[in-house]
C-alpha cells in the first residue's frame, strides 16, 4: 500500500510489444525527477520541510514538483509555459502551488527566456526560496536510479537499446547511466525535434511542434551530450505518425514524445536487431487530443516514413533525419 499518490502513479509499466520491443510506459514520468531531488535536498539538509522550491516548467514537471512538495510538506512556486492547461492550472491551484504564467510567446526560446528571467526576480526578491534547476542541477538523475533497476530486474539479460526523448538530459541519460554503471550493454538513442539546441537543430524549425519537453531554445547542463550513441530529430508529421500507429497496434494512448520514440525504435531495430529495445512513453495522450490526436486521418503511413542519414548538421532536413552522434564533426557537450 503507498502513503502518497505520487509514489503510486511514479512506477512505470514494462509492455512487451513484441519479444525485443518494451515500452516503459509512465503516467507522469518526471515524478521520479523530482521525488528524488526534493528528497536529496531533504536529506542533505539544503531545504527544510515547509520551505518553497521554485522552478520553471512547461508542464509535466509543474505537476511533478507539486506532488512532490505536496508529499514532502513543501511549498511549491512554479513560474509556467502558456502550455500549461486549464486542468493542470486548476489541479496545481487545489494542491496549494503559486502558479504564474508568462506572457504568451511563438517563440520557444523567448517562453524559455522569459520564465528564467522571472525566476531571477523571484529569488531576488524572496532569497529563501530554493531554485531547483531542473535543466542543469544533476541532483535530477537520483530519482531515476530506481527506473533502471526496474528495467534491469524485469528486461532479460543481454545488450539494450534505450530510445527516448531527450529533453532536460535527467531522465534517458540517468536511466542508461545507471544501468551502464551496473554493467549493462546499453546503446542510447536520443529523440530530438527540429529547432532544439542541444543537439544543433536550432537552424531548422518546425513551427507545427508541440513537444517542446524533448528539446530546448536553450542550453541544458544537464544533457551529458557523449553519454548518446545515435540522435534522430522527428517533426510533428513524423511523432504523430508513430503515436498514432502506437495506439492503433497496442492501445497505449501516449504523448507525442512517445510517439516519436516509437518510430525510431521501429527503425533502428532494422538497424541491430541483436539487442532489445526499451522505448520510453513519458506521459499519457490526454494533452494532445486536440492538437494530435484529432488529427490522425492526416498521420503518414508510418510504414512509409524512413529517416536521412546525416554526415553533417548542415545536412539536416525534414521530415526525419538521424546520425550516429559520436561520428559527427562538432565539438560534443558545448
Amino acid at each position: 500500500m503507498h502513503t502518497h499518490i505520487a509514489e503510486a502513479i511514479k512506477k512505470p509499466d514494462l509492455i512487451s510489444l513484441r519479444p525485443d520491443v518494451i515500452c516503459l510506459r509512465f503516467e507522469t514520468m518526471k515524478i521520479y525527477s523530482a521525488l528524488g531531488a526534493v528528497r536529496h535536498l531533504l536529506e542533505s539538509g539544503a531545504v527544510e520541510p515547509g520551505d518553497t522550491l521554485v522552478d520553471s516548467s512547461s508542464g509535466i514537471y509543474a505537476q511533478a514538483l507539486a506532488l512532490a512538495c505536496h508529499r514532502y510538506g513543501m511549498k511549491c512556486h512554479i513560474v509556467g509555459s502558456t502550455t500549461v492547461d486549464r486542468t493542470l492550472r486548476t489541479q496545481l491551484e487545489i494542491l496549494g502551488v503559486t502558479l504564474e504564467q508568462v506572457r504568451p510567446s511563438t517563440n520557444l526560446r523567448l517562453d524559455q527566456e522569459l520564465r528564467v528571467r522571472r525566476i531571477a526576480e523571484i529569488l531576488e526578491a524572496n532569497p529563501s526560496y530554493h531554485w531547483m534547476r531542473q535543466y542543469h542541477d544533476s541532483i535530477h538523475y537520483l530519482g531515476y536510479r530506481d527506473v533502471a533497476d526496474t528495467i534491469a530486474r524485469e528486461v532479460p539479460d543481454g545488450p539494450l537499446a534505450l530510445v527516448g526523448g531527450v529533453g532536460s538530459g535527467a531522465s534517458t541519460g540517468a536511466i542508461a547511466t545507471y544501468l551502464r554503471e551496473a554493467g549493462r550493454d546499453v546503446s542510447l538513442v536520443g529523440v530530438q525535434p527540429f529547432g532544439s539546441v542541444t543537439f544543433g537543430s536550432d537552424q531548422v524549425s518546425d513551427p507545427d511542434m508541440i513537444i517542446a519537453g524533448i528539446g530546448s531554445a536553450i542550453p541544458f547542463r544537464n544533457v551529458r551530450h557523449e553519454l548518446y550513441d545515435r540522435i534522430h530529430w522527428v517533426n510533428f508529421d513524423c511523432a504523430l505518425s508513430g503515436a498514432v500507429e502506437l495506439l492503433r497496434s497496442s492501445g497505449i494512448f501516449a504523448g507525442l514524445s512517445a510517439g516519436a520514440a516509437y518510430l525510431t525504435t521501429r527503425w533502428e531495430r532494422t538497424r541491430d536487431a541483436s539487442r532489445t529495445y526499451v522505448f520510453v512513453a513519458a506521459d499519457t495522450g490526454h494533452r494532445y487530443v486536440e492538437s494530435a490526436y484529432a488529427r490522425h486521418t492526416e498521420a503518414p503511413d508510418i510504414d512509409t516514413l524512413e529517416p536521412h542519414e546525416i554526415t553533417s548538421l548542415d545536412e539536416l532536413r525534414h521530415p526525419w533525419s538521424t546520425t550516429s552522434w559520436s561520428d559527427l564533426p562538432v565539438p560534443h557537450g558545448s
